[in-house]
């Protein structure tokens, strides 16, 4: 069993797609964990993480996702268990994870130092599991550089198994691969591979921004798959709103109040992925059942337009479940652009 520690220098680089997308083209049995979490979920009166949870359903696991994480707070875990006592929890862990499995992938926390004083980074993981090291990088070409420098530098690597840099989210593929990778190769770094932006990979589902929002599915349930390709407030009339290009666009998510009829029926007769109900405010039922007709999510949330706005500004367009179109385009991007054998063997 091989096991796989992957690291990020900073938050949202892409960790845990980019472990599903080397799991899938890996093509093995693959077992998870996720010893530091950071995007605490509350179901069920039990507490997990989302990325533990998602690759539960992913992988097919058998394990509880609230297994795979030991906490989230390092206050209470630093109360719990001293370093001895961490690296005896970390080898059970990696036991149950690893049961059955050719390969455990290892999620450290958001940022490189995450974790450092309970010993729960990635170096520190890398270590006591006694796993291959990947860092997973992103930013402009000069932050990507900075970061990199910095850990050659001044990160005591001695006695892990660095494996390399994934660099991730490149706009420009080729003209990355020709001006900048030099830079990194100069470093001593290996480059296990330069993987491109994609736009798909960032767009929300309705399904993910109703669970997100803790938003009330009042009729169209079957339509929560659908991506959202555009936000439009619909603060103004329903005149201007006809007049507005994000208005005309197809896949588009409307953020109304329910007594807004008229909007929110002009939005359902177009091409509308999805309506967000403000102030708690529902429409007329004869709207309602329209909505349902043609599968157009309508959510309910107590919060205002511009407090719903704000909030969805903030979600990360996290990975589902269900999205299996972007698996696969994960599982391409790992294919292409990635030296699996570098990593898994």
């Amino acid at each position: 069993m091989k096991t796989i520690v992957v690291g990020s220098t900073h938050k949202s680089a892409g960790k845990t797609s980019l472990i599903v997308g080397l799991a899938k083209a890996a093509g093995k049995p693959a077992g998870y964990m996720k010893p530091l979490g950071d995007r605490l979920l509350y179901r069920k009166k039990r507490l997990w993480d989302y990325d533990a949870a998602l690759v539960t359903n992913v992988f097919g696991l058998e394990g509880n996702p609230e297994d795979m994480t030991i906490g989230f707070e390092h206050a209470k875990l630093r109360y719990m268990y001293d370093a001895a006592g961490m690296k005896e929890k970390l080898g059970e862990m990696q036991s149950a994870a690893g049961e059955g499995k050719d390969i455990v992938f290892v999620e450290a926390g958001e940022s490189l130092s995450c974790g450092a004083s309970i010993s729960l980074d990635s170096m520190a993981l890398a270590s006591q599991l006694g796993g291959r090291l990947v860092l997973v990088v992103s930013g402009s070409e000069s932050v990507v550089v900075d970061d990199l420098a910095f850990v050659k530098r001044y990160v005591d690597l001695n006695g892990i198994d660095f494996a390399g840099v994934i660099i991730n989210k490149v706009r420009n593929l080729e003209d990355y691969k020709c001006t900048h990778v030099e830079d990194v190769v100069a470093l001593g770094v290996k480059v296990l591979g330069v993987v491109p932006f994609e736009g798909e990979l960032t767009k929300l589902t309705v399904g993910h921004l109703a669970e997100r929002l803790l938003a009330k599915v009042v009729a169209g349930e079957s339509g929560l798959s659908q991506k959202v390709n555009a936000i439009m407030v619909g603060a103004m009339s329903t005149n201007v709103a006809l007049q507005n290009p994000l208005f005309k666009k197809e896949g588009k998510l409307v953020i109304t109040g329910g007594d807004r009829s008229d909007l929110v029926l002009a939005a359902i007769e177009s091409n509308t992925s999805g309506i967000i109900l403000t102030n708690n405010m529902l429409p007329a039922a004869n709207i309602i059942s329209k909505a349902s007709e043609r599968n157009i999510p309508l959510l309910l949330v107590p919060f205002d337009t511009y407090q719903t706005a704000s909030q969805i500004e903030s979600i990360d367009p996290l990975l589902v479940k269900d999205d299996v179109k972007k698996m696969e385009l994960l599982k391409d991007m790992v294919d292409t652009h990635i030296s699996l054998s570098e990593i898994v063997g």
